[in-house]
């Protein structure tokens, strides 16, 4: 399903206040990066189709220090956002379909590379930006049981930029850079 189907039945608050469950976030990706054109935030599919667990994690990166009379000091000098997508192997589902090709398991550097968008359903608050996707299991089980999939993706290149979903797709607001250029 594309976002903009996906977001044809909801009405997005930017001033909503209150609680959200992990279903109230999408994750979407591109699955025709590169080529002559752009492919819009809009028609990026939705990984959700037989999908139980999206956990997404800010992965601080430290450097620690110890000084004279000051003692141990942590310095945060970057983060490395990551995306861990668990569930079940429905064929036919695009996202799935495209993260789980020959090539995509196999391929390594930028041919694995693509955009993504990750925000909130009920206020339209997330970013964008490129991970690269890294198939950890293509199908796994017991007899009988459902064919498990295990799927990171990982930021690579330049921190995502701060979005804001709109119906005509997600735009941005706010470049997420910080101040020394770090990425």
């Amino acid at each position: 399903m594309k976002v903009s189907e996906l977001m044809k039945g909801y009405t997005v608050n930017p001033d909503y206040e209150g609680w959200v469950t992990n279903d109230d976030y999408v994750f979407a990706i591109d699955v025709a990066p590169g080529g002559d054109a752009v492919t819009p935030d809009g028609d990026f599919e939705v990984v959700e189709m037989g999908i139980a667990g999206l956990d997404s994690q800010m992965n601080p990166v430290t450097q620690d220090k110890q000084y004279i009379r000051s003692g141990q000091n942590t310095m945060k000098t970057g983060t490395q956002r990551s995306f861990a997508v668990t569930g079940d192997r429905y064929v036919g589902d695009p996202a799935q379909d495209y993260c789980l090709s020959h090539k995509m398991k196999y391929g390594t550097g930028n041919s694995v590379v693509t955009n993504y968008v990750y925000f909130n359903i009920l206020n339209g608050k997330g970013e964008k930006g490129k991970v690269s996707i890294i198939v950890n299991s293509d199908g796994s089980g017991n007899a009988g049981e459902s064919s498990a999939v295990d799927i990171e993706f990982k930021k690579i290149g330049s921190n995502p930029t701060e979005y804001t979903y709109a119906a005509s797709g997600v735009q941005p607001t706010n470049n997420m850079q910080d101040d020394a250029g770090m990425e």
